[in-house]
């Protein structure tokens, strides 16, 4: 009998949990337990991927999770928010709630049962959890316009939704990849031990100062071909990413170096 992959849950932290998903198109998550209650960053894509997370958490407390924070505003981080937390506080940037309303609109997305923040914020909030504090703070546009980094100071850890995703191609929304690379600067200057991406494997610090040197390689070698009068096509075959022939590529999802160099040329050309 073939074993069934199940979501890894590893300790990161004093009481705070990383939760990798086994669903690639389901987001990682992050647990913190306080005295009282439970903190979750993301939720996962829907019911059934809420109900996995909610397991783990239960096999380690019984506590009502009383906050959720969303890192942003696509489905696969924030799908279960009714599952895990039905009477939490959901948290996230002004942008990410009028995404997320404007989203569930949407003919396509009547399979989700979206609960969209009650509580939002421009730049940053920190979330008293007793006995840990959760520096919760937007970087500025980079994945979307309207992302939420999770730091967890005296855990060294922090909670990277998709402006990072370990050894793969991001997909790029409508942000900003030149402040992208910035917000991941800031994010390597924390005292950090574990850094949780929005998908696959947990990460060390090296891993996301991989992943910055990726993004910030790709955006130079554009920027260089596009001052030289090349066309998008040109760059396409004329980037060289060699040393990251290991990054995982989505085709489906827009997220490859070609589609990254992409998003990167029509940036450069917007400015």
């Amino acid at each position: 009998m073939l074993a069934v992959a199940e979501p890894a849950v590893k300790q990161i932290g004093t009481a705070l949990y990383a939760y990798i998903s086994d669903n690639d198109t389901s987001a990682n998550c992050t647990f913190l337990i306080g005295d009282a209650g439970i903190l979750v960053v993301d939720t996962g894509l829907n019911e059934t991927e809420a109900a996995k997370l909610l397991n783990a958490i239960r096999r380690i407390s019984p506590l009502p999770v009383k906050f959720i924070v969303n890192t942003h505003y696509h489905p696969d981080h924030q799908g279960g928010n009714l599952t895990v937390g039905p009477s939490a506080v959901v948290i996230s940037t002004d942008f990410t709630r009028e995404r997320t309303l404007a989203v569930q609109q949407a003919p396509n997305m009547k399979a989700f049962h979206f609960r969209p923040a009650d509580l939002t914020f421009q730049q940053q909030v920190t979330l008293h959890l007793e006995p840990y504090s959760v520096q919760i703070y937007f970087p500025g546009r980079a994945h979307t316009s309207g992302d939420a980094l999770v730091y967890f100071p005296q855990q060294h850890a922090i909670s990277m939704g998709d402006l990072f995703l370990n050894r793969s191609s991001p997909a790029m929304d409508d942000g900003s990849a030149d402040n992208w690379i910035q917000a991941l600067d800031r994010a390597l200057e924390l005292p950090l031990e574990n850094v949780v991406p929005g998908h696959f494997d947990l990460a060390r610090k090296s891993d996301l100062k991989r992943f910055r040197d990726y993004m910030n390689d790709l955006y130079q070698q554009v920027n260089t071909l596009k001052q030289k009068g090349e066309t998008l096509e040109q760059v396409r075959r004329d980037i060289h990413m060699e040393k990251y022939s290991d990054f995982r590529q989505y085709p489906k999802y827009e997220a490859t170096f070609g589609d990254n160099a992409a998003t990167i040329y029509h940036q450069l050309q917007a400015h």
